[in-house]
């Protein structure tokens, strides 16, 4: 048994650079179609009008507002260019989207699980950084 797990060890130590990298860039590139169907899905959302944020009304559509974050921040977030910030935006984007459309406490019910996965995986990568393999990396010598 002390063998297995070395050698699981062993092969969790070799991949985490790899799983790390795909860890940002999967959900980012997922985060990503939730912003491209708000602004050119089926109904897409307009930057004026639109719906009240937390009753009250901005003069700017909120929902347009995320649809921007999510679609280029996450953009961004997949070539691991300011991670940090952005992971923070996004983290933000799913406590507030989380608050706002699935007001009920069980995520299952409320429909509210993306967002709840989104703001931990957002929060870790903001704890974290971009890791090795990200352009923050090559180009700030951070990741």
């Amino acid at each position: 048994m002390n063998a297995l797990m070395r050698s699981l060890d062993n092969a969790a130590r070799k991949s985490q650079i790899f799983s790390w990298a795909l860890l940002r860039i999967l959900s980012s590139a997922m985060l990503m179609t939730h912003g491209y169907a708000k602004l050119f899905g089926e109904s897409p959302q307009t930057m004026f009008g639109g719906m009240d944020f937390f009753g009250i009304n901005l003069g700017i559509n909120m929902l347009w507002i995320a649809a921007i974050i999510e679609l280029f921040g996450g953009a961004m977030l997949v070539l691991g260019i300011f991670t940090r910030p952005l992971a923070l935006l996004a983290t933000i984007l799913m406590v507030m989207a989380y608050l706002s459309a699935h007001a009920a406490w069980f995520p299952t019910l409320n429909r509210g699980e993306l967002a709840a996965m989104y703001f931990m995986v957002y929060l870790v990568i903001f704890a974290k950084g971009a890791g090795p393999i990200s352009l923050d990396a090559k180009l700030f010598g951070k990741g």
